[in-house]
């Protein structure tokens, strides 16, 4: 008779054991006192008066400021060299990022793009921050950025919206232009980041 059928209290035990170990990461406890958006013209506004930038309009969501840390014309590799200024030193708990779509555009090798924007990454969460990244999903475009995405969730943790600009492109009510939101596009951005963050707030 097998030992376990036997002893079913120390089946129980195991059994409690191995659930345990394998359900996954510990919930995040974010430490820090800022929510920081960190991007490029996604982040910025562009395309919509400033007070109706995605951070403009999550601050307004939450009650509470949101910094609005986007630079338009953006790349990963420039996102690194002032991350340490406009989001490391600022005490950051949340860390919203839109970064890629300046590296795609440019045609930088996904894997020098998805190499800084994995450095940015650690470098937030070694401050014990929650990151959430707005991920891109362009048809006939994409380059294969999209599972380059997916890959880092993975591999780091983060907390992944997959196509921020889903349900916008292409919608002439929700676009300023081809690639970036009017004040209503905005608002369903902020919305996405909105619920994907209030487990943490």
């Amino acid at each position: 008779m097998h030992i376990l059928s036997q002893y079913p209290i120390l089946a129980i035990l195991l059994a409690s054991f191995f659930l345990a170990a394998c359900g996954g990461p510990e919930p995040i406890t974010p430490v820090g006192e800022n929510i920081i958006c960190f991007g490029d013209s996604l982040t910025f506004g562009t395309g919509a008066p400033r007070d109706k930038s995605y951070p403009a309009q999550l601050a307004e969501m939450l009650g509470q400021p949101v910094i609005n840390s986007g630079v338009p014309g953006d790349t990963t590799a420039r996102a690194l060299q002032r991350l340490a200024r406009d989001v490391l030193s600022k005490s950051p708990r949340i860390v919203l990022i839109t970064l890629g779509g300046n590296d795609l555009k440019r045609g930088v090798d996904k894997k020098a793009a998805f190499k800084n924007l994995k450095e940015i990454v650690v470098a937030i969460q070694a401050e014990e921050a929650l990151v959430v990244i707005g991920g891109l999903k362009l048809k006939f475009w994409d380059r294969g950025y999209e599972k380059e995405y997916e890959k880092l969730a993975e591999e780091t943790g983060v907390l992944l919206v997959p196509d921020i600009l889903g349900e916008l492109m292409g919608n002439e009510k929700l676009m300023h232009d081809t690639i970036h939101p009017n004040a209503a596009g905005y608002t369903i951005m902020a919305q996405k980041f909105y619920k994907i963050i209030k487990p943490y707030l």
